[in-house]
């Protein structure tokens, strides 16, 4: 099916629309008159670069206060992500500062369930008894950390829990991206790579969606390809926000993706449509691969995808006569980030694509570029951490997992089984976010210690045992944020307003507090001042410059188009991986099913983000809370065609139920959704009593998805799920 809506008849309706409306009932007129007010009172006005906190981009900001407090937020011109804009959810992230649904001081949970006030000294104190009595009983291995990347968090998190001996670092990855970048990884040694926008004839989306997973450089770039004339097709069950920019939609059977992409790499070289040069000289493994491609023709693959034989062709044909100014784009976490059986080998047979239309480093195609990083610093002042002598849990299990994430779902199996003892979070919501809730709550309760470090009270922190209060991001320094691409630079979270809440505190006085307490502050003996100005001093700049410039360029990494070097085992493009067969799985490039297939009466059931939230992070707060409620973005999506046949109207409300799980919900009624599958976005349904807005609102999908873990990665499979509706009448 192909379509070519225009602009405007695409945005009516949308979220988009939502939060541009929203905007407009505040009244700019008001809100210029309070600013001309202001103005002539004589406020102090001051402004400040950061960055925001409202996902894993990390933006560059400019934040105005007037006397101490903060006025307007606006994305920086010269940050390479923001581009002088910041989205919806940068904004609302920005409400973090003054939300009522803050955590203002560390708390405890009592005998009976509650959390009560405790002090710094005694949760810290007690936090550090519980550690050691861990490590003495069980070793430092018991205890682990998930953390969802931030500036100084990565570095904290990590140096806190390799201090104390355990090798268990996880980040939030397991639940978002892990399967494609370990597939990107064991094919072309790089865990991610772009589409040459500016100059790219076509590209092809596989279930991702910048409308909707905002970083304004993303949709600046893709909005200049669109008006310049490239191809734009997306395939994905749903037609989502970045339909305007599209020329095709190529709605999919979820999971099916894979079948799509082989079918695409069976013309291109049944056909002798693929770069010879490329194969023969930059590749290993294309022989088996070849053979084994032939198996999956066209109308193979019509019959599992659901993508008419016809199309796929001409789709490949295309992609050859563009090439090598051509890219099947990388996606994130909706399509295949973590979501089916196959979500690895999916993410393998798009380099693979990319492969054979010789688009590797090409105008317009896809590229690999660097990313830098901080040099040496000095090592009496900033002593190194000894390498743990443990392996980290669910390594083993799980070898194809990248080396700098790790499978996250291993401390879940490790609280059930006694491995893990201790557990601490920081900046991350697994109980709500990452897999089942339900088996997460019963996981955390077997464990001795869990402590969260966050800004609110989030559903993993009613888990734990121990609270503690980080400041918000508008109110810390952070280490600085370096960001690859075809240049290089390095940006900077500065405070630009006075911490609001006194009690509250900055990751990097927590971990330094937690180290003392537990007997390795020796490795804490510095401030976050002094080690950023020691990184940024190593690639020739200091926080003085970076805080006044917003951002500093570094030294130019030399990038230039032309066929890259792969930095994989065989410093080739890998058809075919010796990792992956010690892994126990097919090395040649093929075909893997889904594994949960909807029975007659059943439908698939597919999650995405909205373009003003943040996975379950942004749900409480006051704006983008309302925009949600007023234009009822918690919705169930429903094809058109299948509400006719249940007898379902937009607006009805519905029961959803799986094996798991069963809840209601209101529907929206679509002809932008493929028939049999239903579409639920995965900010709602929120269990914390104390995010009063958030809380019973809409359905959380990760209550209704089975626990699976992907074999060879580990990745949570968080859409492999079958589920039944049923109209609820009355």
């Amino acid at each position: 099916m192909h379509c070519n809506p225009t602009r405007r008849t695409f945005l009516k309706g949308t979220a988009a629309t939502a939060a541009l409306a929203a905007v407009g009932t505040c009244s700019v007129a008001a809100w210029r008159a309070e600013q001309a007010e202001a103005a002539a009172t004589g406020a102090v006005k001051i402004q400040g670069a950061s960055l925001c906190n409202g996902c894993s981009s990390k933006c560059g900001l400019i934040a105005t206060a007037l006397d101490g407090r903060l006025w307007t937020v606006e994305g920086m011109k010269e940050h390479p992500y923001s581009k002088g804009t910041l989205c919806g959810r940068g904004h609302g992230a920005a409400q973090w500062a003054y939300s009522d649904g803050r955590l203002t001081q560390p708390m405890k949970r009592a005998a009976d369930g509650s959390f009560v006030p405790i002090s710094w000294d005694d949760a810290l104190s007690e936090i550090g008894a519980k550690v050691q009595e861990i490590i003495a009983e069980a070793g430092p291995e018991a205890l682990a950390i998930i953390q969802d990347p931030r500036p100084s968090g990565k570095y904290y998190s990590k140096r806190f829990m390799n201090a104390l001996g355990s090798p268990n670092v996880y980040t939030h990855a397991a639940a978002c991206n892990l399967s494609k970048e370990s597939g990107i990884q064991e094919a072309t040694g790089a865990q991610n790579f772009s589409v040459d926008f500016p100059n790219t004839k076509m590209v092809v989306f596989i279930g991702r969606s910048y409308g909707d997973g905002i970083r304004p450089s993303s949709v600046k770039s893709l909005a200049g390809a669109a008006e310049g004339g490239a191809r734009v097709v997306i395939v994905d069950p749903r037609l989502n926000n970045t339909g305007v920019f599209a020329t095709d939609w190529v709605p999919i059977r979820p999971g099916a993706d894979i079948a799509f992409l082989l079918g695409i790499a069976n013309v291109l070289v049944t056909r002798d449509l693929y770069d010879h040069a490329f194969v023969e000289q930059s590749a290993v493994g294309f022989p088996e691969f070849a053979a084994q491609v032939t198996e999956y023709t066209p109308e193979w693959a019509e019959g599992i995808c659901d993508v008419p034989a016809d199309t796929i062709v001409e789709i490949a044909e295309s992609l050859a006569a563009a090439a090598p100014a051509c890219a099947i784009e990388p996606s994130w976490r909706a399509a295949f980030g973590c979501a089916y059986q196959n979500s690895f080998e999916t993410a393998r047979a798009v380099c693979a694509v990319n492969a054979l239309l010789g688009c590797w480093g090409q105008k317009g195609g896809a590229l690999i570029t660097s990313s830098p990083k901080a040099g040496d610093v000095d090592p009496v002042k900033f002593p190194e951490v000894p390498k743990p002598a443990a392996k980290r849990l669910g390594d083993a299990e799980y070898p194809l997992a990248l080396s700098g994430t790790g499978t996250n779902l291993a401390v879940l199996n490790g609280c059930a089984d006694g491995a893990i003892q201790g557990v601490f979070f920081y900046n991350s919501n697994a109980v709500q976010g990452y897999a089942q809730p339900a088996k997460w709550r019963e996981a955390l309760s077997q464990a001795k210690l869990v402590v969260t470090i966050d800004v609110q009270m989030s559903e993993t922190a009613l888990a734990s045992d121990y609270v503690l209060p980080e400041c918000t991001v508008l109110e810390r320094l952070e280490l600085p944020e370096f960001i690859g691409g075809k240049k290089h630079y390095v940006a900077l979270r500065t405070p630009v307003i006075e911490r609001i809440h006194p009690e509250t505190r900055p990751c990097d006085e927590i971990f330094a507090g937690l180290a003392e307490a537990c007997g390795v502050g020796e490795y804490f003996d510095f401030t976050v001042e002094e080690l950023a100005e020691a990184q940024l001093a190593s690639v020739g700049t200091s926080i003085e410059e970076v805080r006044e410039a917003g951002i500093v360029e570094l030294a130019d990494p030399g990038f230039a188009f032309g066929t890259p070097t792969f930095k994989t085992p065989t410093e080739k493009f890998q058809f075919a991986s010796a990792k992956v067969a010690e892994a126990g799985l097919n090395p040649v490039i093929g075909y893997v099913p889904r594994l949960v297939e909807p029975a007659e009466g059943e439908f698939s059931l597919i999650g995405g983000k909205q373009g003003i939230h943040s996975h379950t992070m942004t749900l409480n707060l006051e704006a983008l809370n309302a925009i949600s409620r007023e234009y009822q973005l918690e919705r169930l999506w429903m094809a058109a065609s299948d509400a006719a046949d249940l007898g379902i109207v937009d607006g009805d409300t519905v029961e959803l139920s799986s094996s798991e799980c069963s809840g209601q919900v209101a529907v929206k009624v679509t002809e932008r959704l493929k028939p049999g599958v239903l579409f639920l976005p995965t900010h709602y349904g929120g269990t914390s009593p104390y995010l009063t807005r958030a809380q019973g609102f809409g359905l959380n999908m990760m209550d209704f998805v089975p626990l699976h873990l992907e074999p060879g990665v580990g990745s949570t499979m968080s859409q492999e799920v079958a589920v039944k509706v049923r109209k609820v009448e009355g």
